[in-house]
């Protein structure tokens, strides 16, 4: 038997178009999915239960189905093959297993099989809905399970790449190194300055993107 290596992704998107529980969420009112259809219905909608923790912002046209006391069950229809955050997902054959929403944003987690899909997915859902976090992400072995961070590579400029990479393969980064910034930058056939520029802001977005919350 081989070992799992897929991904559990767990994503942040924020103000996705057309959502009815992220717009009931902007009321401080949080939730969370409780089950949906699989298939359109037959006038092509979707149906979907959803346990918010209070009544604000609820519409009318979501049914009460359940109390808890500290949470009740709504249920509601909405329009099927719309292109939601949760449509995208599955669009990559993802299923996603777990919805929350907080203050106007969709926390999505769903397991991916490699990291190739796992970017198709994040590029899918900023194009339609915007804003998305990666929150988390967990990378199953077969001896244990690592935090993995994806680092986009396209937040960086052509330049800052050229620069990291020559950096790289010069052995600027090596301890000890076999380079220094002005082999490096005659190399790349700029300034010690504008090698050094160029390093830190590159740093800056990569250090940002490993360190986010």
């Amino acid at each position: 038997m081989t070992s799992a290596a897929g991904i559990r992704a767990e994503l942040k998107v924020t103000g996705p178009d057309g959502c009815p529980v992220a717009s009931v969420s902007e009321n401080d009112t949080n939730g969370y999915a409780l089950s949906r259809s699989m298939a359109p219905n037959e006038n092509g909608s979707v149906t979907e239960e959803f346990v918010f923790d209070a009544e604000d912002g609820v519409a009318a046209d979501m049914e009460q189905l359940f109390d808890y006391g500290d949470g009740s069950v709504y249920r509601f229809e909405r329009e099927g093959g719309i292109g939601c955050p949760c449509e995208r997902v599955e669009e990559f054959n993802c299923p996603v297993v777990d919805v929350q929403t907080r203050d106007g944003a969709l926390f999505l987690t769903f397991h991916a099989p490699d990291i190739e899909t796992l970017r198709d997915v994040v590029a899918a859902l900023r194009e339609s809905s915007g804003s998305v976090d990666v929150r988390r992400l967990l990378q199953s072995s077969s001896d244990e399970t690592r935090d993995l961070v994806l680092v986009e590579r396209g937040q960086l400029t052509d330049r800052q790449r050229e620069v990291l990479e020559t950096a790289h393969d010069m052995g600027y980064f090596d301890h000890p190194r076999r380079a220094n910034k002005g082999e490096v930058a005659a190399e790349l056939g700029i300034t010690t300055s504008t090698f050094s520029e160029h390093l830190a802001m590159a740093q800056k977005k990569l250090m940002g993107a490993i360190l986010q919350d």
